[in-house]
């Protein structure tokens, strides 16, 4: 449970094959610049994790199984993490947190940029470790925010430094548009979060071989992250438990849209309606139903009418994207089950929704 998909490792090794070469130790001593001709993360030395606080005193601790990271020889380090890893130790939980709060499906990944000053990091052949405090540019769930953080750089040995954070860092929820993902996750899991979450790293990093070296393990790592099967949870099938908690994560992220009053699927929505596809076809031992929802806005039935057209465009929408319409069905409410009064226009938007509902096993 919750291994580390080997397909990433895979993209990751060559390129970390080609950045961890050793210098001898008497070349690293000729190098001027600390940071000369370049470094590459170990992620298998490195580790980066989040604090969260919920009901107020519980602290969970969680990590991601999938993230790279360079230096070049100007001092600027990248660190780019994958968050459809992210690993609570909690399948259910990892999905919560992937769909409800991070939105992979729109936002897969994390990139955190510094530039770290190497003149002064001049004499750190001599007093190997130096505390400072640096800023730092995080782009997190489309928001980019420049901050300050206090790290300490070691140099372990010729041709291995650490970048720790010197305290944890503290990144509000609301700083990066992340609030209506915490209340779907207090929701779910019935409890209540602080909004905001701690971050610690101790990231490790190798000089390259050469300029050539560094260049090509920089490129690997910095391309295209893999976004297929990173998940940190089981291959194949789902358990029964498994499935039908995914349909009920699914059924609360309300980001299936539809052009007003029409059932026709806007191309936003694909991105999660791809997802979905993906959850249908590891779940093939059980039927699934689509309901279509509405707000109360013009007559009870019309708007019966417009559900059931919904749930019908979205089961097409997977069938035609490979998954197994047999075990697809399709229902429309209308109007008249809502989750909240149809008051305000906030609300009327939760009540437009399309659910997903096991209907067997």
């Amino acid at each position: 449970m919750l291994n580390i998909i080997k397909r990433a490792s895979a993209v990751y090794k060559p390129a970390l094959l080609a950045g961890l070469v050793s210098f001898g130790p008497g070349l690293a001593l000729a190098q001027e610049n600390v940071f000369a001709p370049g470094w590459t993360m170990n992620t298998e030395a490195s580790t980066l994790r989040f604090q969260s606080v919920k009901n107020e005193t519980k602290v969970e601790s969680s990590t991601f199984g999938t993230y790279t990271g360079t230096i070049d020889d100007t001092g600027l380090a990248t660190v780019r993490v994958l968050l459809d890893s992210v690993d609570t130790k909690v399948d259910l939980r990892n999905v919560r947190m992937r769909f409800l709060l991070f939105e992979t499906f729109q936002y897969p990944e994390a990139v955190i940029t510094m530039q770290i000053d190497p003149a002064q990091l001049a004499d750190l052949q001599e007093v190997r470790r130096k505390v400072m405090t640096t800023a730092y540019t995080i782009e997190l769930h489309g928001v980019t925010s420049e901050r300050e953080a206090e790290i300490a750089v070691t140099l372990l040995d010729d041709n291995t430094v650490s970048v720790t954070s010197g305290t944890p860092i503290s990144l509000p929820t609301a700083d990066f548009a992340l609030d209506g993902g915490v209340a779907k996750l207090e929701e779910a899991a019935k409890v209540e979060i602080i909004p905001s979450a701690t971050v610690t790293f101790d990231f490790m990093f190798n000089r390259a071989a050469s300029e050539t070296a560094y260049q090509l393990a920089s490129a690997e790592m910095m391309a295209d992250m893999p976004t297929e099967t990173v998940a940190m949870e089981d291959s194949g099938d789902f358990s029964v438990e498994a499935c039908t908690g995914r349909f009920e994560i699914m059924s609360q992220m309300n980001y299936i849209y539809f052009a007003r009053s029409s059932a026709v699927i806007e191309d936003r929505s694909t991105p999660l309606l791809d997802s979905i596809v993906e959850i249908v076809d590891r779940c093939p031992e059980l039927a699934i139903r689509v309901d279509g929802h509405t707000d109360s806005d013009g007559s009870a039935a019309l708007n019966q009418t417009l559900s059931e057209a919904r749930a019908r465009s979205v089961r097409q929408y997977l069938v035609n994207a490979g998954a197994d319409g047999a075990r697809i069905t399709t229902i429309g409410f209308g109007e008249d089950v809502p989750l909240v009064a149809n008051d305000s226009a906030e609300n009327k938007q939760r009540n437009r929704r399309i659910e997903f509902s096991v209907v067997n096993g």
